[in-house]
Protein backbone atom coordinates (compact mmCIF):
# COMPACT_ATOMS: atom_id res chain seq x y z
CA UNK A 1 0.00 0.00 0.00
CA UNK A 2 1.30 3.45 -0.91
CA UNK A 3 2.41 5.64 1.99
CA UNK A 4 -0.16 8.32 1.17
CA UNK A 5 -3.02 5.81 1.16
CA UNK A 6 -1.94 4.38 4.53
CA UNK A 7 -1.48 7.89 5.94
CA UNK A 8 -5.07 8.72 4.94
CA UNK A 9 -6.33 5.55 6.64
CA UNK A 10 -4.43 6.33 9.86
CA UNK A 11 -5.56 9.96 9.96
CA UNK A 12 -9.13 8.73 9.58
CA UNK A 13 -8.61 6.97 12.95
CA UNK A 14 -6.87 9.73 14.89
CA UNK A 15 -5.97 13.39 14.45
CA UNK A 16 -3.27 14.29 11.91
CA UNK A 17 -0.94 15.58 14.63
CA UNK A 18 -0.90 12.03 16.04
CA UNK A 19 0.45 10.48 12.82
CA UNK A 20 4.05 11.07 11.71
CA UNK A 21 5.77 9.70 8.60
CA UNK A 22 9.47 8.68 8.53
CA UNK A 23 9.85 9.64 12.19
CA UNK A 24 13.27 9.09 13.79
CA UNK A 25 12.84 6.69 16.71
CA UNK A 26 16.01 7.94 18.40
CA UNK A 27 13.83 10.89 19.42
CA UNK A 28 11.53 8.48 21.30
CA UNK A 29 13.96 6.15 23.10
CA UNK A 30 15.90 6.60 26.33
CA UNK A 31 19.12 5.47 24.60
CA UNK A 32 18.70 8.07 21.81
CA UNK A 33 19.20 5.25 19.31
CA UNK A 34 17.13 4.13 16.34
CA UNK A 35 16.37 4.77 12.70
CA UNK A 36 13.05 5.83 11.17
CA UNK A 37 9.55 4.40 11.55
CA UNK A 38 7.47 4.36 8.37
CA UNK A 39 4.50 5.56 10.45
CA UNK A 40 4.62 6.70 14.07
CA UNK A 41 1.18 6.95 15.67
CA UNK A 42 0.09 8.16 19.10
CA UNK A 43 -3.58 7.25 19.69
CA UNK A 44 -5.57 9.27 22.21
CA UNK A 45 -7.98 6.62 23.52
CA UNK A 46 -8.62 2.88 23.70
CA UNK A 47 -10.96 2.90 20.71
CA UNK A 48 -8.27 4.39 18.48
CA UNK A 49 -5.77 1.73 19.62
CA UNK A 50 -8.22 -1.01 18.67
CA UNK A 51 -8.85 0.54 15.25
CA UNK A 52 -5.12 0.83 14.48
CA UNK A 53 -4.57 -2.85 15.37
CA UNK A 54 -7.50 -3.90 13.21
CA UNK A 55 -6.23 -1.77 10.32
CA UNK A 56 -2.74 -3.29 10.55
CA UNK A 57 -4.31 -6.77 10.48
CA UNK A 58 -6.58 -5.98 7.57
CA UNK A 59 -3.83 -4.42 5.45
CA UNK A 60 -1.22 -6.97 6.59
CA UNK A 61 1.19 -4.18 7.51
CA UNK A 62 3.82 -4.76 10.26
CA UNK A 63 2.85 -3.34 13.65
CA UNK A 64 5.12 -2.56 16.60
CA UNK A 65 4.30 -1.16 20.03
CA UNK A 66 7.15 1.05 21.19
CA UNK A 67 6.08 1.90 24.73
CA UNK A 68 8.13 4.81 26.04
CA UNK A 69 11.39 3.32 24.82
CA UNK A 70 13.09 2.94 28.20
CA UNK A 71 14.15 -0.72 28.06
CA UNK A 72 14.66 -0.89 24.35
CA UNK A 73 17.25 -0.59 21.60
CA UNK A 74 15.96 0.23 18.12
CA UNK A 75 18.40 -0.68 15.35
CA UNK A 76 19.78 1.95 12.97
CA UNK A 77 17.61 0.79 10.05
CA UNK A 78 14.46 1.65 11.98
CA UNK A 79 11.13 -0.20 11.91
CA UNK A 80 8.87 -0.90 8.96
CA UNK A 81 5.12 -0.43 9.06
CA UNK A 82 3.27 1.15 11.98
CA UNK A 83 4.95 2.00 15.27
CA UNK A 84 2.56 2.91 18.10
CA UNK A 85 3.35 4.95 21.20
CA UNK A 86 0.77 5.35 23.98
CA UNK A 87 2.06 8.46 25.74
CA UNK A 88 -1.36 10.15 25.45
CA UNK A 89 -2.83 7.41 27.67
CA UNK A 90 -1.36 8.73 30.91
CA UNK A 91 -4.28 9.16 33.32
CA UNK A 92 -3.89 7.97 36.92
CA UNK A 93 -6.53 7.95 39.66
CA UNK A 94 -7.36 6.02 42.81
CA UNK A 95 -10.51 4.57 44.36
CA UNK A 96 -10.06 3.28 47.89
CA UNK A 97 -7.05 0.96 47.95
CA UNK A 98 -6.92 0.62 44.18
CA UNK A 99 -4.75 2.71 41.89
CA UNK A 100 -5.78 2.88 38.22
CA UNK A 101 -2.98 3.83 35.83
CA UNK A 102 -3.11 3.99 32.05
CA UNK A 103 -0.24 2.32 30.24
CA UNK A 104 1.37 5.47 28.87
CA UNK A 105 1.82 6.98 32.33
CA UNK A 106 5.26 6.66 33.89
CA UNK A 107 5.44 4.00 36.60
CA UNK A 108 7.33 6.59 38.67
CA UNK A 109 4.27 8.84 38.50
CA UNK A 110 2.04 5.93 39.55
CA UNK A 111 4.20 5.42 42.64
CA UNK A 112 3.96 9.15 43.43
CA UNK A 113 0.19 9.08 42.99
CA UNK A 114 0.07 6.20 45.47
CA UNK A 115 2.09 8.27 47.93
CA UNK A 116 -0.34 11.17 47.52
CA UNK A 117 -3.15 8.84 48.66
CA UNK A 118 -1.07 7.25 51.46
CA UNK A 119 -1.12 3.92 49.62
CA UNK A 120 1.80 1.55 50.16
CA UNK A 121 3.05 -1.18 47.83
CA UNK A 122 4.46 0.74 44.87
CA UNK A 123 7.42 2.38 46.60
CA UNK A 124 9.89 0.11 44.78
CA UNK A 125 8.81 1.65 41.44
CA UNK A 126 9.76 5.22 42.34
CA UNK A 127 13.00 4.94 40.37
CA UNK A 128 11.99 2.74 37.44
CA UNK A 129 12.15 4.87 34.27
CA UNK A 130 9.60 3.00 32.14
CA UNK A 131 5.89 3.34 31.44
CA UNK A 132 3.17 1.45 33.28
CA UNK A 133 2.63 -0.71 30.19
CA UNK A 134 6.34 -1.47 29.94
CA UNK A 135 6.49 -2.27 33.65
CA UNK A 136 3.80 -4.94 33.19
CA UNK A 137 5.40 -6.20 29.96
CA UNK A 138 8.59 -7.16 31.79
CA UNK A 139 7.27 -7.44 35.36
CA UNK A 140 9.60 -4.59 36.31
CA UNK A 141 11.14 -4.62 39.73
CA UNK A 142 13.69 -2.94 41.97
CA UNK A 143 14.87 -3.01 45.57
CA UNK A 144 13.02 -6.21 46.46
CA UNK A 145 9.65 -5.36 44.90
CA UNK A 146 8.08 -6.17 41.53
CA UNK A 147 4.87 -5.51 39.64
CA UNK A 148 3.41 -8.98 40.35
CA UNK A 149 3.40 -8.13 44.08
CA UNK A 150 0.73 -5.46 43.69
CA UNK A 151 -0.99 -5.85 40.31
CA UNK A 152 -4.63 -6.93 40.53
CA UNK A 153 -5.69 -6.84 36.88
CA UNK A 154 -5.07 -5.21 33.52
CA UNK A 155 -7.02 -4.06 30.49
CA UNK A 156 -5.36 -5.11 27.23
CA UNK A 157 -6.04 -5.22 23.50
CA UNK A 158 -5.28 -8.56 21.87
CA UNK A 159 -3.77 -9.19 18.43
CA UNK A 160 -7.26 -9.08 16.88
CA UNK A 161 -8.03 -5.66 18.32
CA UNK A 162 -10.37 -7.00 21.02
CA UNK A 163 -10.51 -5.43 24.49
CA UNK A 164 -9.87 -7.88 27.35
CA UNK A 165 -9.78 -7.52 31.13
CA UNK A 166 -7.34 -10.02 32.65
CA UNK A 167 -6.48 -10.91 36.24
CA UNK A 168 -2.79 -10.53 37.13
CA UNK A 169 -2.47 -14.32 37.33
CA UNK A 170 -3.45 -14.58 33.67
CA UNK A 171 -0.35 -12.59 32.65
CA UNK A 172 2.16 -15.21 33.94
CA UNK A 173 4.31 -12.59 35.63
CA UNK A 174 7.73 -13.90 36.68
CA UNK A 175 11.28 -12.55 36.92
CA UNK A 176 11.49 -9.81 34.25
CA UNK A 177 8.97 -11.48 32.00
CA UNK A 178 5.26 -12.08 31.31
CA UNK A 179 3.10 -13.58 28.58
CA UNK A 180 2.26 -10.11 27.24
CA UNK A 181 4.80 -10.31 24.36
CA UNK A 182 3.99 -13.92 23.43
CA UNK A 183 0.28 -13.11 23.26
CA UNK A 184 0.87 -9.78 21.47
CA UNK A 185 -1.14 -7.96 24.14
CA UNK A 186 -1.14 -4.18 24.22
CA UNK A 187 -1.57 -3.02 27.80
CA UNK A 188 -3.97 -0.09 28.11
CA UNK A 189 -4.49 0.12 31.86
CA UNK A 190 -3.27 -1.45 35.10
CA UNK A 191 -5.13 -1.76 38.39
CA UNK A 192 -2.88 -1.99 41.44
CA UNK A 193 -4.27 -3.27 44.74
CA UNK A 194 -2.39 -1.47 47.49
CA UNK A 195 -2.75 -0.96 51.24
CA UNK A 196 -3.35 2.11 53.35
CA UNK A 197 -0.15 3.26 54.94
CA UNK A 198 1.49 6.18 56.68
CA UNK A 199 2.35 8.93 54.20
CA UNK A 200 5.52 9.98 56.03
CA UNK A 201 6.80 6.39 56.13
CA UNK A 202 6.02 5.81 52.45
CA UNK A 203 7.80 9.04 51.52
CA UNK A 204 10.83 8.12 53.63
CA UNK A 205 11.17 4.80 51.81
CA UNK A 206 10.82 6.48 48.41
CA UNK A 207 13.34 9.19 49.31
CA UNK A 208 15.83 6.51 50.39
CA UNK A 209 15.37 4.50 47.18
CA UNK A 210 15.65 7.66 45.06
CA UNK A 211 18.92 8.57 46.79
CA UNK A 212 20.31 5.07 46.20
CA UNK A 213 19.34 5.22 42.52
CA UNK A 214 20.71 8.70 41.88
CA UNK A 215 23.98 8.02 43.71
CA UNK A 216 24.68 4.68 42.00
CA UNK A 217 23.21 4.94 38.51
CA UNK A 218 24.61 6.97 35.58
CA UNK A 219 21.50 9.08 35.05
CA UNK A 220 23.49 11.87 33.42
CA UNK A 221 23.79 9.88 30.15
CA UNK A 222 21.20 8.25 27.86
CA UNK A 223 20.89 4.52 28.56
CA UNK A 224 18.41 1.65 28.55
CA UNK A 225 18.80 1.01 32.29
CA UNK A 226 20.08 -2.37 33.42
CA UNK A 227 21.22 -4.18 30.28
CA UNK A 228 21.33 -7.71 31.71
CA UNK A 229 19.17 -9.91 33.90
CA UNK A 230 20.61 -11.08 37.21
CA UNK A 231 22.24 -14.48 36.58
CA UNK A 232 21.42 -17.10 39.26
CA UNK A 233 23.91 -16.82 42.10
CA UNK A 234 25.63 -13.72 40.71
CA UNK A 235 25.18 -10.02 40.06
CA UNK A 236 25.64 -8.90 36.45
CA UNK A 237 27.26 -5.60 37.41
CA UNK A 238 29.81 -7.31 39.69
CA UNK A 239 30.76 -9.81 36.97
CA UNK A 240 31.26 -6.98 34.47
CA UNK A 241 33.23 -4.95 37.00
CA UNK A 242 35.42 -7.95 37.88
CA UNK A 243 36.03 -8.44 34.15
CA UNK A 244 37.60 -4.94 34.20
CA UNK A 245 35.16 -3.69 31.59
CA UNK A 246 34.09 -0.41 33.21
CA UNK A 247 34.97 2.37 30.80
CA UNK A 248 35.22 -0.03 27.85
CA UNK A 249 34.03 1.88 24.80
CA UNK A 250 32.95 1.06 21.27
CA UNK A 251 32.27 4.22 19.31
CA UNK A 252 30.01 6.42 21.42
CA UNK A 253 28.78 3.56 23.64
CA UNK A 254 30.51 2.91 26.96
CA UNK A 255 30.22 0.50 29.89
CA UNK A 256 29.41 2.98 32.64
CA UNK A 257 32.22 3.89 35.00
CA UNK A 258 29.60 4.56 37.67
CA UNK A 259 27.59 1.31 37.43
CA UNK A 260 28.94 -1.61 35.41
CA UNK A 261 25.45 -2.97 34.72
CA UNK A 262 24.69 0.05 32.52
CA UNK A 263 25.84 0.86 29.01
CA UNK A 264 25.60 4.58 28.30
CA UNK A 265 25.47 6.64 25.13
CA UNK A 266 28.20 9.18 25.84
CA UNK A 267 28.86 10.48 22.33
CA UNK A 268 26.13 10.04 19.70
CA UNK A 269 26.48 6.25 19.59
CA UNK A 270 24.85 4.22 16.85
CA UNK A 271 22.66 1.28 17.75
CA UNK A 272 25.28 -0.99 16.14
CA UNK A 273 27.98 0.32 18.48
CA UNK A 274 25.71 -0.16 21.48
CA UNK A 275 24.79 -3.71 20.46
CA UNK A 276 28.40 -4.59 19.62
CA UNK A 277 29.40 -3.50 23.13
CA UNK A 278 26.66 -5.69 24.66
CA UNK A 279 28.02 -8.69 22.73
CA UNK A 280 31.59 -7.85 23.78
CA UNK A 281 30.56 -7.75 27.45
CA UNK A 282 28.69 -11.06 27.14
CA UNK A 283 31.67 -12.79 25.50
CA UNK A 284 34.19 -11.38 27.99
CA UNK A 285 32.17 -12.43 31.06
CA UNK A 286 31.50 -15.87 29.57
CA UNK A 287 35.21 -16.39 28.81
CA UNK A 288 36.36 -15.18 32.22
CA UNK A 289 33.71 -16.61 34.56
CA UNK A 290 31.75 -19.14 32.49
CA UNK A 291 28.54 -17.21 33.15
CA UNK A 292 26.17 -16.33 30.31
CA UNK A 293 24.65 -12.88 30.72
CA UNK A 294 21.12 -12.75 29.37
CA UNK A 295 19.85 -9.45 28.04
CA UNK A 296 17.09 -7.67 29.91
CA UNK A 297 16.90 -4.96 27.25
CA UNK A 298 14.95 -5.70 24.04
CA UNK A 299 16.50 -5.16 20.61
CA UNK A 300 14.09 -4.52 17.75
CA UNK A 301 14.11 -3.09 14.23
CA UNK A 302 16.25 -3.59 11.16
CA UNK A 303 19.89 -3.08 10.25
CA UNK A 304 20.51 -0.34 7.67
CA UNK A 305 20.21 -1.37 4.03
Amino acid sequence: MANLEMYDKLTAITAKENVMVDEYLKDHTYTHLGGKADFFITPQNYDEVQHVVKLANKEEIPFTLLGNGSNLIVKDGGIRGIVMNLHHLDHIHSEGNRLYAQSGARIIDASRAALDQSLTGLEFACGIPGSVGGALYMNAGAYGGEIKDCLERAIVVDRNGQLLELAAEELDLSYRTSNIPTNDYIVLEAVFLLEKGDSAEIKAVMDDLTFKRESKQPLEYPSCGSVFKRPPGFFAGKLIQDSELQGKQIGGAQVSKKHAGFIVNIDSASAKEYIDLIHFVQKTVKDKFGVRLEREVRIIGEDPQ
